[in-house]
Parts: C-alpha cells; structure tokens; sequence
C-alpha cells in the first residue's frame, strides 16, 4: 500500500492511530480470524470489535469475507496489505518547474493485444470481451479502463520544453494492477515500460485485486472483475530511472531523449517475461486514484543554472 501526505490518506493514519486496531494487525498476522475470535483475544465485545473492524476494512489494511461457520455465517478477516509505504513530497521537485500532461487511458496511439482483454467508459463496455478489434472502435478514446493478458498499448505525449529550459527529471505516474481470469490477488505479472524506444525497467505486479470495489469505480461494473490497481510512479533522472523510490534501471533522462518534441510511451506484458499475467491500465472514474496517465517534466532555466 502506498501513502502519500493528503486527506485521501487520512483513513488509513486514522485507522492506525489506535493500541488496539495495532494488535489486530499483529493477530491478523499470523491468520485470518473472524469477528468472535479478535473480540476474545482483545478482550473486548464484539460490538466494539466491529467497529474497530470497520475502520480497518474502510483504510484497506484487512478485508473481510463472509464464509460458512458451525454456527452460521461468518464474518472472517484477512489482513490485505504487507507494507505501507508513505511517500513525502520532493522539495527539489516542489521549487522546480514543471510541465504536466494528462493522457486518458484510451488516448493509445498503437496498441498489440491478446485476450482476455477489454476496455470500458465510466458508462458502458466497449463493444465485446476478448475481442482485440475493438481496441479499434471509435469509442476507445472514450476508455477509463483497459485490460490485456499480453502485448503493449502505447502513447503519443507532446513536449513543450523551450529551449531555454534544461530539463531535470521526468515523472510518470499511474494506477496498474495484472489481469486474472475474474481476479487474483496473488497473480504476479512482469510489465514493463519504454520510453522513445528505450526500455527504461520492468515492475512485477502481485496481483489482480478485486476483494472490494475501487474507490471511484462505477457502480454498475460487475464485482467479480478488475476493481482497482497500485498507483506507480516512474522517475527517470539524471542517475537512473526508479519506480516508488526504487532504482530498476541505469536509464538516465539523457539516454531516453527528452528533448524529443514528442514521446512515445509504452506499457507492455512481454511474450517472453517470466511471468506472463497481463494488465489493467486505471484511469479516472475507475479505481482508487481519480487520475489517468500523468507525465510531469521538471526543468530549470539554463540563465538561471549558468548563474
């Protein structure tokens, strides 16, 4: 799970600023539990346990599922994340200067697909499951969710750095998850990214995760698919490219050349990864992130950094 400084993670800080919601964690830890049995090894009801429960289950930290008991219908609870991570903001990066582009999930230029594949508006399906020709149809550019189990989309994004701008590192964020028959959240997927040609790394996804719905995900979309993804941010600078703060490769921002008036940039599940298990591509109206594709190019003057 990933955190960063803002109310949308304020459920999460709350749910965690508790002794007692702590100890769940630890009890969840070791197995998953139902409701009676967390209330007896904290001592407490199981009206209180509930609400406890709740918080928790709101800030994604456990799940719940309602399973068969001996004495009826269980509410079991399943820890769903292994690490937290909280992202604080970059003060170089808040003095710098920026370009930012938004490109929307279905503003592919070139796409190769192979089923189970589909995209969808926030409204409706575009056109039929499985079928890769209607990666083609006109309402494509209209897509807020896609999904394939193999191939590439890629995109076009303009870039408007002046001359007399030096540029100091690109940003790329987005919300991705793999692509499982219905869902899976432990259903490992290698994708990896290329920018202008350049292969700049490659991100294993755990899963495919569906145990809730998104948080901006439309209500008419059928719960036992895609409900949400992993927001991922790409860093490519001056010493190698990163992902979540993680160098997956040497790729510099002067090797993959950003003074191109425009990019080419492309996400894919390659034929010969050793985990082969597709994508969702989240874009705004679906998931837990309202946002699309979101490219941000830091510079500086060169008057400036001659100085």
């Amino acid at each position: 799970m990933q955190l960063d400084i803002s109310q949308q993670s304020l459920p999460v800080y709350e749910a965690l600023a508790s002794k007692v919601r702590l100890a769940l964690i630890q009890h969840l830890t070791n197995r998953s539990m139902n409701i009676r049995e967390l209330a007896e090894a904290s001592n407490l009801s199981s009206a209180i346990m509930t609400m406890h429960i709740k918080k928790l289950e709101k800030a994604g930290i456990i799940r719940t599922e309602m399973i068969p008991g001996k004495g009826g219908v269980q509410k079991r609870c399943i820890l769903n994340t292994e690490k937290i991570e909280i992202l604080f903001p970059n003060h170089q990066q808040l003095k710098k200067d920026f370009y930012h582009t938004e490109v929307s999930v279905g503003h592919y230029t070139d796409f190769f697909v192979k089923p189970t594949c589909g995209l969808a508006t926030t409204e409706k399906y575009v056109g039929e499951f499985d079928e890769p020709r209607y990666f083609l149809d006109p309402q494509r550019v209209n897509a807020k969710i896609l999904w394939f189990s193999q191939g590439f989309v890629e995109y076009k994004i303009p870039n408007f750095l002046l001359s007399t701008q030096e540029p100091e590192e690109l940003e790329i964020s987005f919300e991705l998850s793999s692509e499982a028959p219905f869902t899976n959240d432990h259903w490992p997927s290698d994708i990896t990214f290329e920018l202008n040609d350049v292969q700049i790394g490659t991100w294993t996804s755990p899963g495919d995760y569906g145990d809730r719905p998104g948080k901006y995900t439309p209500d008419w979309w059928p719960r036992i698919i895609n409900q949400y993804g992993i927001l991922k941010i790409l860093r490519i600078s001056k010493d190698g490219t990163y992902i979540d703060g993680q160098q997956i490769s040497s790729s510099t921002i002067y090797d993959v050349n950003v003074l191109n008036k425009q990019w080419s940039f492309r996400i894919s599940v390659k034929e010969d990864a050793a985990h082969v298990g597709g994508l969702t591509l989240f874009g705004s109206g679906f998931g837990n992130y309202n946002q699309d594709l979101v490219f941000r190019l830091y510079y500086n003057h060169k008057d400036k950094a001659n100085r």
